[in-house]
């Protein structure tokens, strides 16, 4: 099984890939399969939340290039900015993970959520798409641009030996 613990440098060139949901690209500990079927362990540093492009280093020095895999997500389109605001805000109210882009919501498929767009008035669709949400207001960077403390570093294998 490959061991991941670090980030690879931004240059290195990848050997293998790793397509993941969302919901999976944000646990920093992960037991999982390489698109190659290989058998690999995440052991990141806490919060740390994977995106399309990230590149990992291997224990053995493989870098694997992560990718989010399309998933179901709800697009609420509207070429007005400030509806757009709006449904942000409500959503945002309700602590919910979106993705914005010019005259686009996406969010993961909720037909709730939905129904509260469509009244807003946005053109709402559910589709497969790779989802990418905002990383917060508070966290100033992608969580894994922050430096663990040596202490922090390193696999918890008993922790990991006991996952599925």
């Amino acid at each position: 099984m490959l061991l991941i613990e670090t980030f690879a440098p931004a240059d290195a060139v990848p050997a293998e890939t790793l397509t993941l949901t969302f919901e999976l690209r944000a646990k920093c500990r992960l037991r999982t399969r390489l698109d190659s079927g290989e058998e690999v362990g995440l052991f990141l540093p806490r919060g740390t939340i994977l995106r399309g492009g990230d590149l990992l280093a291997g224990k053995d020095g493989r870098v694997v290039a992560v990718r989010p895999t399309p998933e179901r997500v709800i697009e609420a389109r509207s070429a007005d900015a400030l509806l757009i605001a709006r449904a942000a805000y409500h959503l945002g109210n309700r602590h919910v993970a979106v993705e914005v882009q010019p005259g686009l919501l996406r969010l993961a498929a909720d037909h709730v959520l939905a129904q509260m767009l469509v009244g807003l008035g946005l053109d709402v669709r559910e589709t497969q798409a790779p989802f990418e949400p905002e990383a917060g207001a508070y966290g100033g960077h992608p969580a894994h641009h922050t430096h663990a403390h040596a202490e922090e570093t390193g696999a918890k294998l008993h922790l990991f030996a006991g996952g599925a």
